[in-house]
């Protein structure tokens, strides 16, 4: 039998129409679609379900929108295939906000508490820094790691200004997503300057990324205050599995420690190559993604290439992964 861990994708891997097909498919999804619409008081689904992407986009909405997904085909599977969690799967573990999915998959969170707790976390994120101070982008070749990054983001982040005063600004490793992608996060004209500097060291593609806002890096430090004081009043019951948290790379199932977790991932890196790694040296021989796209399977192919790796987001993925079984 394969030691499975189920894993949640995070911020990108949304699309206009996710969901729609699990919804006319499955009752089960239905339901946690019309949670997630209620406890939001908007009809997030129809947004899902029709777009417009630019809205979708919005890291308020695509927050929640990305766990409602990945929540209901967790339901479909458990409901409508008698996958059970606690006997089926060693881990769960997720990218970002995946975190939050994947502790509403193990029971330590209810899907209208996340969907809250995700709304809330995106105002918090976007509001943290005003519009165009702060930005993403990503380093991408062969030999791209985290020792490569961070001293790229050190060179970056300094400049002399015109009157020879040396000056330095936030510029952080972001995502360690592995497989030569690392991910840098910090004010505008460092993110220009670590992409040009990458590409005159020869770093095969440096590009900036379509978001709005600098996530996971000390700029977003108001945000976390946030949610240390939102999570301070959420109650969090012990996971049914184990959960591997972003900042640690560990495994956690303690409810103190994981509220404190969750607020460190606002500011902190997300080890997403080392939880991986961590995974694979627990046992973990088979990865699972549930919900939408196919980012996690990819990146845990280009870590390691022995995993089997499998979406799940589609009637038809469900359908396979349950004759598989």
């Amino acid at each position: 039998m394969p030691v499975q861990a189920f894993v949640f994708p995070g911020q990108g891997s949304q699309s206009v129409g996710m969901g729609r097909d699990l919804a006319e498919a499955f009752a089960p999804a239905r339901e946690v679609f019309q949670e997630v619409d209620d406890a939001l008081g908007q009809h997030l689904s129809k947004l899902m379900f029709d777009g417009p992407m630019e809205d979708l986009t919005r890291t308020d909405n695509a927050q929640p929108a990305l766990m409602a997904v990945s929540l209901a085909v967790l339901r479909v599977l458990e409901r409508e295939g008698g996958v059970d969690l606690k006997r089926d799967v060693a881990l769960v573990a997720g990218h970002s906000l995946g975190e939050y999915s994947a502790l509403a998959a193990a029971g330590a969170l209810g899907v209208a508490q996340t969907a809250r707790l995700l709304r809330l976390r995106g105002n918090a994120m976007q509001k943290a820094v005003p519009p165009g101070m702060g930005g993403m982008a990503a380093l991408i070749g062969v030999g791209m790691d985290m020792e490569r990054a961070t001293s790229l983001c050190a060179e970056a982040a300094t400049f002399t200004d015109d009157a020879g005063k040396v000056h330095t600004q936030v510029l952080e490793v972001a995502n360690d997503n592995g497989g030569g992608q690392v991910v840098v996060a910090g004010e505008m004209a460092a993110i220009d300057r670590v992409i040009a500097l990458a590409k005159a060291q020869g770093v095969k593609r440096a590009l900036k990324l379509p978001v709005s806002a600098p996530f996971h890096c000390s700029m977003m430090a108001p945000a976390a205050e946030e949610m240390r004081a939102a999570l301070a009043d959420t109650d969090i019951k012990v996971p049914v599995v184990p959960v591997v948290a972003n900042v640690t790379a560990a495994k956690v199932t303690d409810p103190a420690t994981i509220r404190d977790l969750l607020v460190r991932q606002v500011t902190g890196t997300v080890r997403w190559r080392e939880s991986v790694d961590a995974m694979v040296a627990m046992g973990v021989d088979s990865f699972v993604e549930i919900g939408s796209g196919k980012v996690l399977s990819g990146l845990v192919k280009r870590i390691n290439g022995n995993m089997a790796t499998r979406p799940v987001g589609t009637p038809a993925d469900i359908e396979a992964y349950l004759a598989a079984r």
